[in-house]
């Protein structure tokens, strides 16, 4: 039975990217949500799953620093930002920057209003 998703987010830190990445079902269901348009979310260290899968080639993207090499990934537009969204694909830097991933997870998926509900009420 396929699954269709509306969003595969990825965890970071490490080794647990390690083993998402050496996973051949990651890296194919990876590609079906993709494929089917869906969004796909990485952060921290799990963006190189994305840059290994070929999922950043042509985009832009944020990881946690030194992750993903120029040299090794140089079709992957690296950004030193908290988040980066690129069509479909959301990536977010690392755990100083969760809150604006979730933030972004949100707003992809149920739109602005929402986004800015959720985030007015953890300021309170």
């Amino acid at each position: 039975m396929t699954r269709n998703f509306d969003m595969i987010v990825l965890p970071g830190g490490l080794p647990g990217s390690d083993h998402l990445d050496s996973d051949p079902r990651i890296r194919e269901l990876l590609k079906r949500t993709a494929d089917q348009g869906s969004f796909i979310a990485a952060i921290c260290a799990a963006p190189k799953i994305l840059a290994h899968v070929g999922l950043l080639n042509g985009k832009r993207a944020t990881c946690y620093p030194g992750v993903l090499n120029r040299m090794k990934f140089p079709l992957v537009g690296i950004k030193d930002l908290p988040v980066v969204v690129d069509g479909q694909v959301i990536t977010g830097r690392g755990p100083g920057t969760a809150m604006d991933f979730a933030l972004q997870l949100i707003e992809s998926l149920v739109g602005q209003g929402k986004r800015d509900e959720v985030e007015e009420a953890l300021v309170r």
